[in-house]
């Protein structure tokens, strides 16, 4: 049964209003029924599916990585190579950004550790800065 205002449901499953009214723009959230005043309903089920794509966006996953995770979800006795798949891709982009902010710490340590911590004009960290936006 359709019993549960917005506002609860947000309390329920620790996703703000707002970002309900977006997955449901997006598909991730099918749109409630409305009562004669125009207000959202939503079910029990709602809440879990929310709890699914909040903990999976928490996790990182693209809104699409998530649509895809939804659907297999509701396909219990299909195998799971399809969501290792996904889910794999998703670690080798953490390994990405992983390296990239690796380079990025190494390269600003650097520049904090030639900084002489005398003028401005004369900052290692604003000519590093400097010479990265004239490339």
């Amino acid at each position: 049964m359709a019993d549960i205002p917005i506002g609860e449901l947000a309390r329920r499953s620790g996703v703000k209003v707002p970002t309900i009214r977006y997955y449901e723009q997006v598909g991730l959230l099918a749109s409630p029924v409305r009562t004669e005043g125009g207000q959202r309903r939503y079910g029990r089920a709602a809440v879990g599916r929310l709890k699914f794509i909040r903990h999976a966006r928490e996790l990182g996953f693209e809104v699409s990585a998530v649509r895809e995770l939804l659907a297999l979800s509701e396909q219990p006795y299909r195998p799971c190579a399809e969501v290792d798949s996904i889910a794999s891709r998703h670690v080798a982009d953490i390994d990405r950004r992983i390296t990239q902010l690796v380079a990025l710490r190494r390269e600003l340590q650097h520049s904090l550790d030639a900084c002489g911590h005398g003028l401005v004009g004369e900052c290692r960290v604003i000519e590093a800065l400097a010479e990265h936006s004239a490339n």
